[in-house]
């Protein structure tokens, strides 16, 4: 208990000394460091994370300890060892991901190794680097702003190094900082908006641009729609230029499948081939709009049923193929706008013949025979066509079938399960049974795969349809009508077509929580926000392109503009806006006195001999001190000190008049020349 009273005094006291300067500038520079490597830290291996990470903490506690740097003859093989580990992971040393992870493991070993002020501008150079490999990653907003605190907090740290006097509170370094960054925010406007931009990114694409590619598939079996019911990404978003249709009839029609094995619905590969010559009437008033689509890593596109034509795409051919599907050369690998007109009322291919409509009514031998013989029973109480298409609506309707995210698993003949004993489905469920039902009734039929409905943001106009959209319907040929959309899950749950899935609940935590949103409540006003913002940034910074940029230039009166005119426009821009950031600071910086001046330039000197100034001594404390223990000093040198300091000193603390001050300014100058 005695040592225990004896030791807390030396701890409290301890605890409660200030933090010296180096201490607290080093903790900020690592603050700093790890804001920038935080992000890294989810995408690299975890053996490279779990190595930083000590790398950090280990420098963290020389830093707190005071203990001396590690030798280079313990960092040396550590080193080696990681940039083994980083060519046994990668198979090399270069590429993006090899040389991201390099550039890490070089930062947190630098952390360890700083002796000099030049080894900290390598580390603040480094990370700054660092800072633009983080969008390799992810371009969101929320990764901007992270980025814009790394560099304000690295700046700062930058800043407190260099600070030779007393230190301002990190308060007014941090303002510091935050206004460094802002001045440079208009010249970084200009050279983003007038820059000339090439096609597509500089070092590739970042991972998340393929984050569209758990959407729609190009087959269809039971459940893998609604695996996409509850997530919330956007497939695409809409801007329509004309009247917005009614829910029900919006259908974006994405992938036509004509084969079925008994199981899963997929598509002939020659169907992948455009054709200009399909057999159409429209009728009614066209729909135009813009679609913004997200990338999938799929050749196909979506529209509204019924595309005019195949939409324009820079650098990628497109094409309709005959079954309706709109296709593009070459996979959707970043997000896209395009500009569709669509009739909603029309007359497809009425003037099939017979033999071209059989591959529409292909079905799998020995599979689901209670379903091909209750579809034979329906048949021969019907007369036409269209009366047994309705007789099967009537089923779906009267029967107990359900609607649910979570139907019970079916065996080898799923139909059958389905419609006799289950009775419970999502749409690809109902679409895929009308299908199979409609074949056995020599009716040509189809199964469409792509999205239902969207939600409109009244914020910006857009209107937003996600993966949570999906859906699954049907297409039956009628003689005189052609291809005829039939969504037999509108019989079972036509709310589900009238209000979208995704309207009127938002899932949260994963699907977890279902939180209800009102009509007018608060957080669904701040999701539409959000998803404006969103939307904006993606419009105007992610999808900057060529095109978009020649268009915005247009629009402000510069015609067709060139490569050329734009370089010069930048440069003017940038001139003049470079000119009114600086003329202020000029004018308002503060004079330096010249006496001071050259106090500050022998002060200089000295602390180049290894004689600082230290904060408390004035000029006489300062002679005295150089003239009795500077040893480095010769004669001569210490002489003109001691007159230049006595001179200073009469110059500085007597009335001086104005027309001495330049003799005055001319002898402290030679004295600085002659104690070099």
């Amino acid at each position: 208990m005695s040592f225990l009273h004896k030791a807390w005094p030396a701890m409290a006291t301890r605890s409660t000394r200030p933090m010296s300067r180096a201490k607290a500038d080093t903790l900020l520079l690592l603050l700093a460091c790890g804001l920038v490597l935080a992000p890294h830290a989810l995408h690299l291996p975890i053996w490279i994370t779990g190595i930083c990470l000590a790398m950090m903490v280990w420098r963290g506690w020389i830093t707190f300890r005071g203990n001396r740097m590690p030798p280079r003859w313990l960092l040396l093989p550590i080193a080696v060892l990681a940039m083994g580990g980083v060519y046994f992971t990668f198979k090399t040393f270069f590429g993006q991901e090899a040389g991201v992870a390099m550039l890490v493991l070089l930062l947190t070993f630098k952390l360890l190794e700083m002796h000099a002020s030049r080894d900290l501008f390598v580390v603040v150079f480094l990370s700054f680097f660092l800072l633009l490999t983080t969008f390799f990653y992810s371009q969101t907003i929320a990764t901007a702003l992270l980025m814009i605190a790394a560099v304000i907090t690295m700046l700062t740290a930058q800043l407190s190094f260099q600070y030779t006097d007393a230190v301002p509170p990190l308060r007014k370094r941090l303002r510091l900082g935050a206004t460094i960054f802002a001045l440079a925010v208009p010249l970084t406007v200009v050279l983003f908006v007038l820059f000339p931009r090439i096609q597509g990114p500089l070092w590739g694409m970042p991972a998340d641009a393929n984050a569209g590619r758990s959407g729609l598939s190009d087959n269809m079996s039971p459940g893998n729609i609604a695996k996409l019911a509850l997530s919330q990404d956007v497939a695409f978003r809409v801007k329509f230029i004309d009247a917005v249709p009614e829910n029900s009839k919006l259908y974006w029609r994405g992938i036509v499948l004509d084969q079925y094995d008994g199981r899963t619905w997929t598509k002939r590969p020659s169907r992948n081939q455009a054709n200009p010559q399909i057999m159409w009437t429209p009728r009614g008033t066209p729909v135009r709009y813009q679609v913004t689509q997200e990338p999938n890593m799929r050749r196909w596109l979506f529209a509204l049923e019924l595309p005019e034509a195949a939409p324009q795409l820079q650098n990628n051919r497109t094409g309709i193929t005959p079954d309706i599907q709109l296709i593009s050369e070459r996979p959707i690998s970043s997000r896209i706008r395009y500009d569709v007109t669509s009739y909603l009322d029309y007359d497809l291919q009425p003037n099939e013949t017979r033999a071209s409509l059989q591959e529409w009514l292909e079905l799998p031998a020995s599979y689901n025979p209670n379903t091909l013989t209750f579809a034979a029973e329906l048949r021969k109480q019907t007369d036409d066509d269209l009366t047994a298409v309705n007789s099967v609506l009537k089923f779906f309707r009267q029967e107990k079938f359900s609607y649910t995210l979570q139907p019970p698993l079916l065996g080898r003949n799923g139909i059958d399960e389905f419609l006799f004993s289950t009775r419970a489905g999502f749409c690809e469920h109902y679409a895929g049974a009308f299908v199979v039902m409609m074949r056995a009734m020599d009716i040509p039929a189809r199964v469409v795969t792509g999205y239902q409905g969207g939600q409109m943001n009244p914020v910006d106009g857009f209107m937003t349809v996600r993966q949570a959209d999906a859906h699954a319907w049907a297409e039956v040929w009628l003689a005189n009508r052609g291809w005829v959309r039939v969504d037999p899950t509108a019989a079972v749950a036509p709310e589900r077509i009238e209000r979208n899935s995704n309207s009127s609940t938002t899932p949260a935590f994963g699907g977890l929580i279902n939180m209800n949103i009102g009509p007018d409540s608060w957080l669904r006003k701040i999701r539409f926000s959000w998803d404006a913002v969103n939307n904006g940034w993606n419009q105007w910074v992610l999808n900057y392109t060529p095109d978009r940029q020649k268009s915005l230039l247009q629009s402000l009166g510069f015609g067709n503009i060139d490569w050329r005119t734009m370089t010069a426009l930048m440069f003017a821009i940038g001139s003049v806006l470079t000119l009114l950031i600086a003329f202020p600071l000029l004018a308002n910086r503060k004079k330096i006195d010249p006496l001071d001046a050259a106090y500050a330039k022998l002060s200089k000197q000295m602390a180049q001999h290894g004689y600082p100034r230290q904060a408390h001594e004035g000029p006489r404390s300062y002679s005295v001190r150089l003239l009795n223990s500077a040893s480095r000093l010769t004669q001569e040198q210490k002489h003109a000190i001691k007159n230049f300091l006595i001179i200073y000193e009469a110059a500085r603390y007597r009335p001086l008049e104005k027309s001495a001050l330049p003799d005055v300014l001319s002898k402290l100058t030679s004295l600085l020349k002659k104690s070099r």
